[in-house]
């Protein structure tokens, strides 16, 4: 047996006795000692991080733009931070209170972004290094922060609060100025009420030195910051939404909460200059328009040429109930209202300069959304969007399933996107994506990723992921095969979910053929077919199989009772019943007074499908109604392109189609498959009542709600899952354990029967409790004899069984390398015959026979609770590994990693492992995610290379690697957001302008603010907290002069904080030592004069 290095194993790993970890007896057929598979991975291969995360940030809640280093961030309501540059550059981080984030302000060209949060923080993020940092955090704890301020190219930060304050803050230092505005003081003191919270604060374009501040009542105030005090005081009777200044500082516009933009000139504060209400209806008496909804946010752009630009968002009449969102852009005399598909959270304007005081020149307005992001070009007619280059559309409708592929065949990529591009929309801005900040990474990655995620739609989307990016390539939707009922009476009650019928549940393909067989949730499974050419179908191929419970029902109507399979059995062989179909829509029975019968769930259509290239109905499988009781959802399903068969299963049994020949080759029950000399034979138990089964897969917000098949795990009984009442299934949890269903498939070569000296195409099935039983196959040869001979099926009873149910299962060769399923190369099903030939070439299969006495396969087989490893044909276990005693494994696969292959399991418990193959080994067992979400457990996946990914919110994929060597080039790999770039140079003031005094002015706010002329601030108002990026986030820092100086920036703030500390600390120690001097000189004189004896 081969010896372990224990040292070498992961400290702290939580796996069970080593005698359970790997055990081997000498039994016929056990590799002997110098046979034993030499193995190189060790746990030096493992680390888990996090990479990448894709889609649209979940819930966002702000946005900011860098108009130099054209780079969008985006906050959300949970603390997260979403970074986007050019396409292929984003980045995420977390604020670790994971309070929402109220805003975001850019240090622009800085390299630097201020969050605002609900918990009353601000922290600076240093955007100069691949992993963003934060820097320093401020935690008001005396007042709410409601709004904040960074004028271009200063360090002062403005920031309102709900009190009406505004407190200043060194953003290089992170430390309180002592001056503060206070509301008391900016108001009129005549003014008995509060003014409420500080809704908008915005320097004058032209003098630094004047500060607009909005309040939420509807007082305007103009602060004069030298000489501190009021200068004007705009008063209107409705509440402000937000303050927009026009370039030249003499005019602002505020949008009110009745809808109503009110313009005012800075020198004239009695009234507005203008009220106008843009979607308000004009009354032609001359009154006032009827109050419409509050505009919460207006912007004004000037532009040298033509007239200003004016775009807000809301403020559209009552009246208009029901309707969409809506931005509204007014140019000129012309407005137009742009429809958004969801509410608008905030948006921006982007303009050629990030000076305030010159002509802003605007050219898009990118809207954020609450599921979506939308950029608009204004410098168009119709402003059209632009197209959208980030993979914000994960969650275009609910992602119901998810399947990662890491070194597919290199052609695949190329050949979905070319079917892939013709599926693009038309009409987007001929212009190029306005935000184009940032540069790629230097992946040393080059393999090719894909992945595959089903939807609640019936879509199903293929995306490149190679290099750490994320782009869909090709949508298909399964739907189109269906008629599409128009209400419940049409339906005929026949459906079992009533929501998202087509949804996806599962899925299987084959990269190397391209076949592809998804299951769906009302019963139903298609096979598709890739083809470059389109065809037109006229009938799609459909066959109904009729699978029911193997136990006697005496609630059934049927006389029978025991179950009638579709085909009559020979031993336990089926023999195909018929070569063609039936094309005609089903005879079952589905009238008022019997039981639905033969019934399927969904109709297949019955016009002409217009088939595009891409994938292409090969077979629609549909199992229907038997009896009253309705068809179950299929748990496992597996396609083999070599064989020509779908093998597919759920709580009923499984069946084995052939969809060469378009027929039902199998169909048995569960407890059939048992051998009956096998002691693991089901007993009939008592029966079950007719139900109507869970059809939700997954819930589009939260994902609460979701199916006991795929979210939980397809195999826990009731009582290993602690998460049994997030499950809608309404099974009970006597009939569930009643109800032993397929979990798990593997088609290989291997030898079905113990002995068996020649390998067979065989078939591996895993149950929910537990038991591995083998299936021989006997394939016609190939040509137009696989075509007309029927393919021979027999079941070879249990091959092992194991604790908890079959999740994943694999075959190694004699010297531990993987044997993948055999596969037909892709060919066009639409091509010349010539051509098919030419492409059409089997796979050939493993060495076809065993030596007699001795094993020349490891059968590797992994539960919810445990792995073991069977040594084939003698059907010897060699080695066990129990995996989880309190837990149970979500995801198993059985992956390649450093040339290596080992398995890898995810359990609800949070823990990610790695064991060895074939001795099971335990190489990674870290904590890393506790299973908060049903989401999680139905999504995530292992693939080759140390690649793993899951669903962390219903918007997004986050990835992570279990390879050390990923970690370690993770940095190169990284895209960079910081590129050095020239700040625009500052608009020419003009000969006159500068004659008389005209243009903006200077304001020099150290000698306002600094602490000379201010003082200090109260040390109870804010808490100075260092971030761990002050230092370790210039270890990742871009090399060069750029890192350098940032570095050196960093190291000069760091130095100046502690010598701070350091004067704060002197200075201390010397007030403390003069007071002590003090004492001591007045000791001195109170006993100077004292003799001995009066002291």
């Amino acid at each position: 047996m081969k010896k372990f290095n224990i040292r070498k194993v992961l400290d702290g790993l939580t796996a069970v006795s080593s005698s359970s970890s790997s055990s081997a007896t000498a039994q016929p057929g056990t590799p002997k000692e110098n046979d034993v598979v030499q193995e190189t991975l060790q746990s030096e291969h493992f680390q888990l991080c996090k990479t990448v995360r894709h889609g649209f940030p979940y819930q966002p809640s702000s946005m900011a733009f860098d108009p130099v280093q054209k780079i969008l961030a985006v906050g959300t309501q949970t603390g997260a931070l979403r970074l986007f540059g050019r396409a292929g550059v984003e980045c995420y981080c977390q604020h670790e209170s994971g309070a929402a984030v109220i805003q975001l302000q850019f240090l622009i060209n800085e390299g630097a972004l201020v969050s605002a949060l609900a918990d009353d923080s601000i922290h600076l993020w240093n955007l100069r290094q691949k992993i963003p940092a934060i820097l320093h955090s401020l935690k008001f704890s005396r007042e709410r922060i409601t709004y904040c301020h960074l004028p271009f190219q200063s360090k002062w930060l403005y920031i309102g609060t709900e009190r009406g304050n505004i407190h200043i803050v060194n953003v290089e230092s992170f430390t309180l100025s002592g001056y503060v505005i206070m509301w008391n003081k900016a108001i009129e003191l005549s003014t008995k009420t509060h003014p409420g919270p500080v809704v908008h604060i915005s320097d004058n374009p032209m003098d630094e030195g004047k500060l607009l501040i909005g309040f939420e009542c509807g007082v305007v105030v103009l602060w004069d910051l030298k000489s501190k005090k009021a200068d004007y005081r705009y008063n209107y009777d409705e509440a402000i939404h937000s303050v927009a200044w026009h370039h030249e500082g003499k005019q602002f516009v505020c949008s009110h909460s009745d809808g109503t933009l009110t313009t005012w000139n800075v020198r004239a504060p009695a009234k507005p200059a203008q009220i106008i209400t843009p979607h308000g209806k004009q009354p032609k008496d001359g009154k006032k328009p009827e109050p419409c909804k509050p505009i919460l946010k207006v912007e004004y752009k000037t532009t040298r040429a033509g007239d200003p630009f004016m775009v807000l968002s809301g403020g559209l009449s009552y009246d208009t109930v029901g309707r969409r969102a809506c931005l509204t852009v007014m140019h000129g005399k012309s407005t137009a209202v742009l429809e958004m598909d969801y509410p608008i959270v905030d948006f921006l304007t982007l303009c050629e300069t990030p000076y305030p005081n010159d002509f802003q020149e605007p050219y898009a307005v990118v809207v954020l959304l609450e599921k979506d992001l939308v950029v608009i070009d204004l410098g168009q007619i119709g402003y059209p969007i632009f197209e959208n280059p980030y993979p914000l559309t994960v969650h275009e409708s609910p992602v119901t399933c998810c399947e990662y592929f890491a070194d597919c065949p290199a052609e695949l990529i190329p050949a979905l996107y070319s079917v892939g591009s013709r599926q693009k929309r038309q009409g987007y801005s001929k212009k190029e994506w306005p935000i184009s900040g940032g540069n790629w990474g230097q992946g040393a990655q080059s393999y090719p990723e894909i992945i595959i995620t089903g939807h609640a739609d019936g879509s199903i989307k293929f995306w490149d992921a190679s290099a750490l990016m994320l782009q869909v390539l090709y949508k298909l939707k399964t739907a189109k095969v269906f008629e599409r009922a128009r209400g419940k009476e049409e339906k005929g009650g026949t459906d079992i979910v009533e929501e998202d019928p087509f949804a996806i549940q599962t899925l299987s393909w084959c990269p190397e053929s391209r076949m592809l067989c998804v299951a769906g949730v009302s019963a139903h499974i298609i096979i598709y077919r890739f083809s470059k050419q389109e065809v037109n179908t006229d009938v799609v191929q459909l066959l109904e199989v009729r699978m029911q419970c193997e136990f006697s029902d005496v609630d059934s109507p049927d006389p029978g009772g025991e179950q009638t399979p579709t085909l009559p059995t020979s031993g336990a062989s089926s023999s195909p019943q018929e070569s063609e179909p039936p094309t005609q829509p089903s005879t079952g029975s589905n009238s008022s007074d019997g039981p639905r019968d033969n019934i399927p769930c969904l109709q297949v259509r019955s016009s002409t499908l217009k088939q595009s290239p891409g994938y292409q109905v090969e077979l629609v499988i549909q199992l229907v109604w038997v009896s009253g009781e309705p068809p179950q959802q299929i748990t496992s399903l597996a396609i083999n392109s070599s064989y020509g068969l779908v093998v597919f299963g759920n709580s009923n049994g499984l069946a084995v189609v052939d969809y060469l020949q378009k027929t039902l080759l199998f169909n048995m029950g569960t407890s059939e498959l048992y051998s009956p000399s096998e002691p693991y034979q089901r007993q009939p138990h008592s029966p079950r009542k007719a139900r109507q089964p869970s059809g939700a897969l997954c819930d589009s917000n939260d994902g609460s709600n979701t199916s006991e098949d795929r979210c939980k795990s397809p195999t826990s009984d009731a009582k290993d899952n602690s998460f049994s009442r997030s499950r809608s299934s309404s099974v009970t949890s006597i009939d569930r354990e009643s109800r032993e269903a397929i979990s798990s498939f593997h088609f290989c070569e291997s030898f079905p029967r113990k002995a068996d000296g020649l390998m067979n195409p065989s078939l591996l099935v895993g149950t929910t409790q537990g038991s591995v039983m083998m299936v021989a196959l006997s394939l016609p040869p190939t040509g137009d004899q696989r075509l007309q001979q029927p393919v021979g099926i027999s079941s070879c009873g249990t091959l092992v069984r194991l604790k908890g149910g079959i999740l994943t299962m694999a075959l190694l060769d004699a010297a531990g390398t993987l044997l993948p399923p055999s596969y037909e190369q892709w060919y066009d099903p639409n091509a010349s015959d010539e051509e098919k030939e030419k492409n059409r070439r089997r796979r050939p299969a493993s060495p076809p026979s065993s030596q007699e006495g001795q094993d020349s396969q490891y059968a590797v087989l992994c539960s919810e609770k445990q792995a073991k490893v069977v040594a084939m044909p003698s059907q010897t276990r060699v080695y066990k590994h129990n995996i989880t005693e309190t837990s149970f494994v979500l995801r198993a696969d059985v992956v390649l990693m450093a040339g290596a292959n080992c398995i890898a399991c995810f359990c609800a418990n949070g823990h990610i492992m790695t064991l060895s193959l074939p001795s099971l080994r335990p190489l990674l067992d870290v904590n890393y995610l506790p299973l908060t979400d049903m989401r999680i457990a139905r999504t995530f996946c292992f693939s080759n290379l140390g690649q793993a990914l899951y669903l962390t919110s219903p918007t997004e994929i986050q990835r992570i690697t279990y390879s050390q060597e990923t970690c370690d080039n993770l940095q190169e790999m990284l895209s960079e957001l910081f590129t050095p770039v020239e700040t625009p140079e500052a608009p020419n003031r003009g000969f006159f302008k500068g004659l008389f005094g005209g243009g903006a002015q200077s304001l020099d706010r150290e000698d306002l603010f600094g602490e000379t002329a201010a003082g200090k601030a109260s040390r109870s108002l804010a808490q100075h907290i260092p971030g761990p990026g002050s230092m370790e986030g210039m270890k990742g820092a871009a090399s060069g002069v750029v890192g350098d100086l940032a570095r050196a920036r960093i190291a000069l703030d760091e130095r100046g904080q502690k010598l701070g500390e350091l004067e704060e600390r002197t200075a201390a120690m010397m007030a403390s030592a003069e007071s002590f001097s003090k004492h001591a000189h007045d000791m001195m004189l109170k006993y100077k004069d004292k003799k001995w004896y009066q002291l």
